[in-house]
């Protein structure tokens, strides 16, 4: 999985978390609301992944931009 298709999946984890802890909260459901905050922790973790893959990959493509550049 690409760097963006991390962080879209994670930002769509969040927002559902969060809904189903909103949801859980109106019907007083502490399962739904314990569900709902582990989604949105998923998310923030898959949102982290996006993050780290994109950086890695510039990096990788600033470097290989410097290389060509000295030949």
């Amino acid at each position: 999985m690409s760097g963006t298709t991390d962080k879209i999946k994670g930002v769509t984890n969040e927002v559902v978390g969060d809904i189903k802890q909103g949801v859980g909260k109106v019907v007083g459901s502490d399962k739904m609301r314990i569900d709902g905050k582990a989604q949105e922790i998923k998310g923030d973790a898959q949102r982290a992944v996006g993050n780290v893959k994109n950086a890695v990959k510039d990096a990788a493509n600033k470097t290989a931009d410097a290389i060509n550049k000295k030949l």
